[in-house]
Formats: C-alpha cells, sequence, structure tokens
C-alpha cells in the first residue's frame, strides 16, 4: 500500500531549544517516523535536553558544530556527518561556525511535544507557539 503524506505547511518556528525548526513530515499517518530542518544560529549553543522514549539521528547538512551530552567531550561535526542519540539520552549542539548551523534532525518514533525534556532552565514545552 502507498500513501501520500503532504509536507507539512506550517512555516519555520524558533523553540525555546534556541534553534529553528521546519518540520518537513510531521503526521500521524506516520507514526513512526518525523522529520525537521534545524538551524542554529552563528554562536548559538542550544538547550540540553532528551527525548523521552524517541531516538534521534541528526544528518548535518551546512556549517560546523560540537555535540555533546553534559558529560562527555563535545566532539566536532560538519556538512555529511549523521550522529545517533539514543531515546533518553541527554544533547545539545554547538555552532562553531560563521554561518548557520543546518541540519535534518529524524525521530523514531515520530517527534511530539510530549517527549522533549528540558535538562536546563524551566520544563514548559519545546513550542514556540505557546
Amino acid at each position: 500500500m502507498l500513501t501520500r503524506i503532504g509536507r507539512n505547511n506550517s512555516a519555520a518556528f524558533f523553540t525555546r531549544e534556541r534553534c529553528h525548526i521546519d518540520e518537513i513530515l510531521n503526521d500521524s499517518a506516520s507514526p513512526d517516523l518525523s522529520i525537521a530542518r534545524c538551524r542554529v544560529e552563528r554562536g548559538v549553543t542550544t538547550e540540553l535536553h532528551c527525548l523521552m522514549g524517541t531516538a534521534e539521528t541528526y544528518l548535518i547538512e551546512k556549517g560546523t558544530g560540537e555535540m555533546d551530552d553534559g558529560t562527555a567531550p563535545a566532539f566536532p561535526v560538519k556538512a555529511g556527518d549523521c550522529v545517533a542519540i539514543a531515546p533518553d539520552h541527554p544533547q545539545r549542539i554547538r555552532n562553531t561556525g560563521p554561518d548557520d548551523l543546518i541540519f535534518l534532525v529524524i525521530c523514531r518514533p515520530r517527534f511530539e511535544p510530549s517527549c522533549y525534556r528540558p535538562l536546563e532552565g524551566d520544563s514548559k514545552s519545546i513550542s514556540g507557539k505557546e
């Protein structure tokens, strides 16, 4: 069976995580997967957080950065790199380059705001739409 799943038509939005998110695919017709394009501005480090019960893969499209989990040493990432993040594991990324850092985030199962757990600051929702 084939099912057409349309592109999410909502505009990109800025989140408490300190990045801009454009949801490419996040649809209940595809409960096992979501895809978003994220943009982190120069010099910005995203909020330390984890996704409860959701695995992520980052595919770096443009720019350079550093990934860490708040305890282990950071490691560099650049265009073409992939980073696998286990469910419930802390993470953040820092843009170390002169331009925006852009990457795809593939979530399994699909991202839902209720799975986002901030590990710094208050515990309000990830969405900048509140």
